[in-house]
Parts: C-alpha cells; sequence; structure tokens
C-alpha cells in the first residue's frame, strides 16, 4: 500500500516513516504543499496542516478536489473547531498529535474498510456461522442474540480467524475511539460476546495486545505473527 506522509518536521517524519516500512508501507515523504500537490498517487495520504509555503487544509481541500483518496490529517491542533475544519475540507479522519503508531494504523485501516467496503456475504468457523448481510450469527443452526456491538465484534474476529485483532483497533472501528475508558466497556462486550460462542469458537485473549477467534477443534489458523513494538510508539 503506498503512503503519502505530508510533514516538514524532519524528525516525526524520520520515526514515523520507519515505523510504516516496517509495517510494511510503500513511503514517500515530502515536507511541503507544493510537493504534496505534485507527487504521485498514493492510497493514503497522511497530512500535517501546518506546512511551510501553505496550510495544510489547502492541500487537502484540492486532493479531495481532485480524487477519492484517503486522507487523514495529522496535527497537534487540538481544538474541535480545528478538527472539523480538516474534515469539512475534505479528511477522511484526523489525529491529534501525539499519538501512537498502533492508533495510526488502526486508523488507516478502519478508514480504508469504509472506502473499500468487502463484500458481504456468510462467514462459517466451526459450527459457527456469521450472516454480514442479515446481522444475525448462528451456531449450529440456533440463531444468537447479539447486540449491535457484539455483533460488530463477532464480524471484525471472524473476517480474519485465528489473526489477532488490536484493542485499539476493536474500539475504533466498533465505538469510533481508542479512548482508555472504553478498554472496559470492550473487555465486558467480549465476555458476553465469548459466553454465547462457546463451544463453537473461543474468543482468546492476547494480554497487553487484543483478541482472536479460534475453532473449538484447532482446526483454524495458526498464532498470528507478532506484533512489533512500534505498534506501541507514541509519536509526536
Amino acid at each position: 500500500m503506498k503512503v503519502l506522509l505530508v510533514e516538514d518536521d524532519l524528525r516525526f517524519a524520520r520515526v514515523l516513516g520507519t515505523a510504516l516500512r516496517r509495517a510494511g508501507y510503500e513511503l514517500t515523504h515530502v515536507g511541503t504543499a507544493t510537493e504534496a500537490l505534485a507527487a504521485a498517487p498514493a492510497d493514503v495520504v497522511l497530512l500535517d496542516l501546518n506546512l511551510p509555503d501553505w496550510d495544510g487544509l489547502h492541500v487537502c481541500r484540492e486532493l479531495r478536489a481532485r480524487s477519492e483518496v484517503v486522507i487523514i490529517v495529522l496535527s497537534a491542533r487540538s481544538e474541535e473547531s480545528e478538527r472539523i475544519a480538516g474534515l469539512r475540507a475534505g479528511a477522511d479522519d484526523y489525529l491529534v498529535k501525539p499519538f501512537s503508531f498502533g492508533e495510526l494504523q488502526a486508523r488507516i485501516e478502519a478508514v480504508l474498510r469504509r472506502a473499500r467496503p468487502r463484500p458481504a456475504g456468510v462467514r462459517e468457523i466451526g459450527t459457527l456461522r456469521v450472516d454480514l448481510d442479515r446481522h444475525e450469527a448462528f451456531v449450529s443452526d440456533e440463531r444468537l442474540s447479539l447486540s449491535r456491538k457484539e455483533f460488530q465484534l463477532l464480524a471484525l474476529l471472524s473476517g480474519e480467524p485465528g489473526t489477532v485483532q488490536r484493542r485499539d483497533r476493536l474500539m475504533i472501528e466498533v465505538w469510533n475511539t481508542s479512548w482508555p475508558g472504553t478498554s472496559r466497556t470492550l473487555d465486558v462486550h467480549i465476555a458476553r460476546l465469548r459466553a454465547k460462542v462457546e463451544g463453537s469458537v473461543h474468543v482468546e485473549a492476547i494480554r497487553g495486545v487484543g483478541y482472536r477467534l479460534v475453532p473449538v477443534d484447532g482446526s483454524g489458523p495458526g498464532p498470528a505473527a507478532p506484533i512489533g513494538d512500534e505498534a506501541d510508539e507514541v509519536l509526536g
């Protein structure tokens, strides 16, 4: 995936660029609005607003007028009015510095899923069946009574069985926030979901990282690859 980083702070760009490359992104870095508007097309633009030639909001509006590229603003401007201005200029998301790389990556993934939604359908893992079109789930043809949040969590976990889904990603996808206070809410919903699907699949907790879905017979995918330390690095 091609990422264009528009950032004039060279130290910040170097640290963030290293984390992005380690995560497998193809990175191009520019430091001015002029360079950003002349850069080759990318899948995602990470845009600082305090640029030396033009304000980043101008870049955001210009890029949005040209295409539907995903734009995530990365800015120290934390006031609500600034966030609103960024979103109205065409940004898909707005992340205030400082932030962790894990949260940034989760937001990139979330925005891309909204921009390029996967086909719906039915997923089957063991005796669990998740019907994405009807927003229903079944164990051995018995319909589960799930809340909207529980179903959203199950849909995320069932999309990649055996793969660890980070806590911050689950919170952003389901509650649209990574605020620490949401962490307890996530655990409560996971506990309720686990009780309802137990016997068909396990919802395994990976301490300090997240959760994954595994068939009870162990026939699903093996353990996910370790998540690098850069996921916890705070940038800003």
